[in-house]
């Protein structure tokens, strides 16, 4: 861990935990229910990567807007989304924020700046610098932040959007999540360079390695960017170089190719864990106040998957409401 926790308030530090802790559990409870067919779709958990969704929107202001991946439940919840909503959306009920019609890869809350997930790889790109521009045009010093992988740092959206972003010193963050594959894809396969940062350089505009797993060391990074984005100097690429503990998706059966030694080797260096014990260690926590957290966070699930079950399905003829292309 870095030594910037001191500089933040205690208890922005536990709230950073808190939110850790709860993406862990939220995507724990949404696999485990999703394995047991209650829940639609598909499911791709966030687990190991909690660390860069809470540090970059540790950073951020309630206005600020940020837009998603098909692995997406993380950034909802360092954003403020609401647990019920989400899980009745995942359930594919109407309480959902989706009305039950988007499911795990499309969940929106314009409200507090999420302007949604995206199944498409590097699909969100492109919306959220337009969002980038919204902000510039309203000159009301707001910013917006791309999440997307490893493999969408291939694909042209990234290219064009931050060309056209450092172009006009749009006020973006672009944040890789290198979590090193792309589904099943090793990025050492695909990328020429170790580093998606490097690729900032013919922008002309920042590129930051961070260790993604270091809730303190990307909010650091963050919070440099955003105060360039707000100040009027343009774009940011932070790479957070992170990992992902499960396989591409939860399916049954789902191959994970991956050495198990790397695996291992990453589940060591948990997010949660380290901060925990940092934590512990400055005294601005303890097992009891821990466990407290934890059983919070317990009720707030299990309220939220209660919630979802008490929801009715959509019915048939309001397949097309809230559709406005085809």
């Amino acid at each position: 861990m870095t030594n910037l926790s001191p500089n933040l308030p205690p208890d922005k530090q536990r709230e950073m935990l808190r939110k850790m802790l709860t993406i862990r559990r939220f995507e724990e409870r949404a696999s485990d229910d999703y394995l047991a067919g209650k829940i639609y779709g598909v499911v791709h958990c966030y687990i190991g990567e909690e660390a860069a969704a809470v540090g970059v929107c540790s950073a951020l202001d309630h206005g600020d807007r940020i837009i998603s991946t098909h692995r997406g439940h993380g950034h909802c919840i360092a954003k403020g989304a609401d647990l019920k909503r989400m899980m009745a959306e995942l359930y594919g009920r109407q309480a959902g924020y989706c009305k039950g019609k988007g499911g795990s890869m499309h969940i929106a809350d314009f409200d507090i700046g999420m302007l949604g997930a995206n199944g498409i790889v590097a699909g969100g790109i492109a919306i959220v610098t337009g969002a980038g521009l919204a902000a510039q045009m309203e000159g009301k010093g707001g910013v917006a932040v791309s999440f997307f992988g490893d493999g969408a740092s291939n694909a042209g959206p990234f290219h064009e959007c931050l060309n056209i972003a450092a172009t006009w010193k749009l006020p973006m963050l672009y944040v890789c999540e290198n979590n090193m594959y792309a589904a099943q894809t090793p990025a050492a396969a695909t990328h020429a360079l170790s580093d998606v940062a490097s690729r900032a350089a013919g922008y002309g505009i920042p590129g930051v390695v961070v260790d993604g797993n270091d809730v303190f060391a990307v909010y650091q990074a963050a919070h440099a960017a955003v105060e360039r984005a707000r100040s009027g100097g343009g774009p940011t690429l932070i790479e957070c170089k992170t990992y992902r503990w499960r396989a591409h998706t939860e399916r049954r059966g789902q191959p994970d190719l991956r050495d198990r030694a790397e695996v291992e080797t990453w589940m060591r260096r948990d997010p949660i864990a380290m901060l925990a014990q940092q934590l512990c260690e400055q005294g601005e926590l303890d097992s009891a106040g821990l466990q407290a957290m934890e059983d919070e966070i317990a009720h707030a699930l299990e309220a939220a998957v209660a919630f979802a079950e008490a929801s009715p399905f959509p019915l048939p003829d309001q397949a097309v409401e809230d559709v406005f292309a085809s």
